[in-house]
C-alpha cells in the first residue's frame, strides 16, 4: 500500500503537467502536441526541465537559457494533481478485491478531476470558462448520473432527484445571469453547476454550490480589505470581479470526499 501513493502522486504531477500546457495553449490555436518552449525566448525545453515539480525548484523559477521567469502556477498544478491522485488511489482501496473495479473508479474520476483543474485555472487566469470544457465536463456527469441512478424499477425520490439535479443547479446561476443580463455572474457558472449536480447528487450537489458561496464570501471580503490596504483608496468594490469557477471546483472536491450535507437536507430522504 506504501508504493500504492507514491505512484499515484507521481502519476498525478506527470498528469499535472500537461494540464498546464493544455491550460496555456487551449483556444490559442497551438496544437497541444508540439514541444515545450520558454514563452519569453521560446527556447525549446529539454527533459531535464519538463521534470514535474523538481524542474522549476531546480531552476529556481527561471528558464535556463534568458532567465525569464517561469510561472508558478507549473509546479502548483504539478503538486495539487498529484495530492488529488493520491486521495482518489484511496478512495479506490474500498474495491480492492476487484482490482478491474479500483482502476475503472480511479481513472474516470482521474479524467474528471483533470478536467475541473483545468477549468479552475483556466477561469483564475483569464476570466472565463471555455464551453467546451464545461460541455465535455457535463456530458461525462450525465453518463455517470445515469448509470448509478435508475430510475427502474427503485422510482425513489432520490435518485430522480440526482438525475435532476443538474438542471437544479443551472437554474439558479441561469436566473441571477438572465436578471442582471450578465454583470452579476456569467452564464459559464450555470454551465459548470449542471456538470457539478450530475456529478455529486442532489444532496451533495447542492451542498458543494453553498460551499462555494461561502467560500467565496470570505475570499471576497479578505480580498477587498487587503486590496485597499495595499492600493489606498482606489475602487476596489463589490463589483471588483472573482471568478467564480474555482470556488465552484473547491466545493466540488470538498463534498467529493466529504459528503458533508452542509444545510442538512439529507434527513427527508
Amino acid at each position: 500500500m506504501t508504493f500504492g501513493p507514491i505512484f499515484s502522486f507521481l502519476f498525478g504531477t506527470i498528469i499535472g503537467s500537461f494540464l498546464n500546457v493544455v491550460i496555456f495553449r487551449y483556444n490559442t490555436g497551438h496544437s497541444i502536441n508540439g514541444r515545450s518552449g520558454c514563452l519569453s525566448c521560446g527556447q525549446t525545453l529539454s527533459a531535464r526541465d519538463l521534470i514535474p515539480i523538481l524542474s522549476w525548484l531546480f531552476l529556481r523559477g527561471r528558464c535556463r537559457k534568458c532567465g525569464s521567469r517561469i510561472s508558478i502556477q507549473y509546479p502548483l498544478v504539478e503538486f495539487f494533481t498529484g495530492l488529488l491522485f493520491v486521495a482518489l488511489f484511496w478512495m479506490s482501496s474500498e474495491f480492492i478485491g476487484s482490482p478491474v473495479a479500483a482502476a475503472s473508479y480511479f481513472v474516470w474520476h482521474a479524467i474528471i478531476f483533470a478536467t475541473l483543474i483545468i477549468i479552475f485555472v483556466y477561469d483564475l487566469k483569464h476570466k472565463i470558462i471555455p464551453d467546451g470544457l464545461s460541455y465535455f465536463f457535463a456530458g461525462l456527469t450525465l453518463i455517470q448520473a445515469l448509470i448509478t441512478n435508475p430510475i427502474y424499477p427503485t422510482h425513489t425520490t432520490i435518485s430522480i432527484l440526482n438525475l435532476l439535479s443538474g438542471p437544479i443547479l443551472f437554474l439558479p446561476f441561469f436566473a441571477l445571469w438572465l436578471i442582471s443580463s450578465g454583470r452579476w455572474i456569467g452564464l459559464g457558472d450555470g454551465k459548470l453547476a449542471l456538470g457539478i449536480g450530475w456529478y455529486l447528487g442532489f444532496i451533495s450537489g447542492l451542498s458543494a454550490v453553498v460551499l462555494a458561496f461561502w467560500i467565496g464570501a470570505v475570499f471576497a471580503v479578505i480580498f477587498m480589505l487587503t486590496e485597499r490596504l495595499r492600493l489606498g483608496r482606489k475602487n476596489i468594490t463589490m463589483k471588483t470581479e472573482i471568478p467564480f469557477a474555482p470556488f465552484l471546483i473547491i466545493g466540488t472536491i470538498i463534498e467529493f470526499f466529504l459528503r458533508i450535507d452542509v444545510i442538512g437536507i439529507g434527513i427527508f430522504f
